[in-house]
């Protein structure tokens, strides 16, 4: 699982994913990302990556669901 940055603009894709999402709902959105995320597993097509990438989005901690004791 690669884990440096790779993408050559990554402020250019983060803008065009913003914009794809645009003017959608929660529920679109959440539709959007579900079907993004299936095209770029098919991409990447090695089983073991997909699931040590699952594995690693699981286990990150995300910020803004963490409370303060």
């Amino acid at each position: 699982m690669n884990t440096e940055l790779r993408i050559p603009d990554p402020d250019g894709f983060y803008a065009a994913l913003l914009a794809a999402h645009e003017g959608r709902t929660d529920a679109q959105s959440a539709d959007l990302n579900a079907r993004l995320v299936l095209l770029l597993a098919n991409q990447c097509a090695d089983q073991g990556v997909l699931l040590a990438c699952i594995q690693a989005a699981a286990a990150a901690e995300d910020p803004t669901t963490t409370q303060a004791p």
